[in-house]
Protein backbone atom coordinates (compact mmCIF):
# COMPACT_ATOMS: atom_id res chain seq x y z
CA UNK A 1 0.00 0.00 0.00
CA UNK A 2 1.56 3.55 -0.90
CA UNK A 3 1.30 5.67 1.85
CA UNK A 4 2.02 10.18 1.89
CA UNK A 5 4.38 11.63 3.90
CA UNK A 6 5.19 15.45 4.20
CA UNK A 7 8.69 17.08 4.57
CA UNK A 8 10.32 20.66 4.47
CA UNK A 9 13.31 21.70 3.52
CA UNK A 10 13.33 24.21 6.92
CA UNK A 11 16.13 22.70 9.98
CA UNK A 12 17.84 20.34 7.44
CA UNK A 13 20.92 19.86 5.77
CA UNK A 14 20.93 17.91 2.62
CA UNK A 15 22.28 14.13 4.59
CA UNK A 16 19.74 14.18 7.33
CA UNK A 17 17.04 15.47 4.70
CA UNK A 18 17.46 12.67 2.62
CA UNK A 19 18.19 10.42 5.95
CA UNK A 20 14.65 10.92 6.90
CA UNK A 21 13.21 10.12 3.24
CA UNK A 22 15.18 6.82 3.32
CA UNK A 23 13.72 6.58 6.78
CA UNK A 24 10.17 6.93 5.67
CA UNK A 25 10.82 4.53 2.64
CA UNK A 26 10.16 7.39 0.35
CA UNK A 27 10.98 6.27 -3.46
CA UNK A 28 8.79 9.29 -5.30
CA UNK A 29 9.27 12.92 -4.06
CA UNK A 30 6.35 15.01 -5.53
CA UNK A 31 7.56 18.86 -5.18
CA UNK A 32 4.90 21.42 -4.43
CA UNK A 33 6.34 24.54 -4.31
CA UNK A 34 5.32 27.00 -6.56
CA UNK A 35 8.81 28.76 -6.83
CA UNK A 36 11.43 25.43 -6.61
CA UNK A 37 13.83 27.59 -4.82
CA UNK A 38 14.92 28.60 -1.37
CA UNK A 39 16.66 31.65 -0.01
CA UNK A 40 19.90 31.71 1.72
CA UNK A 41 22.86 29.57 1.67
CA UNK A 42 21.73 27.61 3.96
CA UNK A 43 18.89 25.78 1.86
CA UNK A 44 20.94 26.02 -1.24
CA UNK A 45 20.71 22.52 -1.70
CA UNK A 46 17.08 22.70 -1.64
CA UNK A 47 17.34 24.35 -4.72
CA UNK A 48 15.31 22.57 -7.55
CA UNK A 49 18.51 21.25 -9.40
CA UNK A 50 20.30 20.58 -6.51
CA UNK A 51 17.61 18.37 -5.08
CA UNK A 52 16.77 16.50 -7.74
CA UNK A 53 20.87 15.82 -8.49
CA UNK A 54 20.77 14.81 -4.42
CA UNK A 55 17.94 12.92 -4.68
CA UNK A 56 19.05 10.91 -7.61
CA UNK A 57 21.76 10.20 -6.07
CA UNK A 58 19.97 8.60 -3.45
CA UNK A 59 17.54 6.44 -5.81
CA UNK A 60 14.59 8.79 -5.08
CA UNK A 61 12.56 9.50 -7.83
CA UNK A 62 11.33 13.09 -8.16
CA UNK A 63 8.47 15.14 -10.01
CA UNK A 64 7.30 18.94 -9.65
CA UNK A 65 3.68 19.39 -9.39
CA UNK A 66 3.19 23.32 -9.74
CA UNK A 67 -0.67 22.51 -9.68
CA UNK A 68 -0.63 21.38 -6.03
CA UNK A 69 1.19 24.08 -4.75
CA UNK A 70 -0.92 26.53 -3.09
CA UNK A 71 -2.17 30.03 -4.35
CA UNK A 72 0.13 33.34 -3.82
CA UNK A 73 -3.20 34.19 -2.47
CA UNK A 74 -3.14 31.29 0.16
CA UNK A 75 0.50 31.50 0.63
CA UNK A 76 -0.41 35.44 2.11
CA UNK A 77 -3.28 34.18 3.95
CA UNK A 78 -0.72 32.29 6.24
CA UNK A 79 2.06 35.17 5.97
CA UNK A 80 -1.25 37.60 7.94
CA UNK A 81 -1.17 34.06 10.72
CA UNK A 82 2.32 34.18 10.87
CA UNK A 83 2.72 38.25 11.43
CA UNK A 84 -0.17 37.86 13.95
CA UNK A 85 1.52 35.12 16.10
CA UNK A 86 4.90 36.97 15.99
CA UNK A 87 6.79 33.89 14.18
CA UNK A 88 8.66 33.86 10.32
CA UNK A 89 8.39 30.99 7.92
CA UNK A 90 11.22 29.19 8.74
CA UNK A 91 9.90 29.24 12.50
CA UNK A 92 6.68 28.11 12.40
CA UNK A 93 5.35 24.88 13.58
CA UNK A 94 2.02 24.72 12.20
CA UNK A 95 -0.26 25.97 9.51
CA UNK A 96 -2.98 28.21 9.97
CA UNK A 97 -6.36 26.53 10.44
CA UNK A 98 -7.81 28.77 7.91
CA UNK A 99 -4.80 27.78 5.16
CA UNK A 100 -5.34 24.11 5.94
CA UNK A 101 -9.11 24.50 5.46
CA UNK A 102 -8.96 26.55 2.06
CA UNK A 103 -5.86 25.12 0.40
CA UNK A 104 -7.83 21.67 0.92
CA UNK A 105 -10.96 22.72 -0.43
CA UNK A 106 -9.38 25.26 -2.85
CA UNK A 107 -6.45 24.64 -4.35
CA UNK A 108 -6.51 20.67 -3.88
CA UNK A 109 -10.17 19.86 -4.74
CA UNK A 110 -10.95 22.86 -6.86
CA UNK A 111 -14.53 22.78 -5.81
CA UNK A 112 -14.82 26.30 -3.94
CA UNK A 113 -16.30 28.88 -6.90
CA UNK A 114 -13.60 27.32 -9.17
CA UNK A 115 -10.67 28.99 -7.91
CA UNK A 116 -8.81 25.67 -8.85
CA UNK A 117 -6.23 26.51 -11.64
CA UNK A 118 -4.44 24.21 -13.83
CA UNK A 119 -1.08 25.16 -15.11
Amino acid sequence: MLKLVTIGAYDFDVEPFLQRLRDADVRLLFDVRQRRGVRGPDYAWANSRRLQASLAGAGTAYEHHRELAPTTERRHLQYAEDDRQGVGKRSRRELAAEYIRRYTAEDLRGDAGGSHRPR
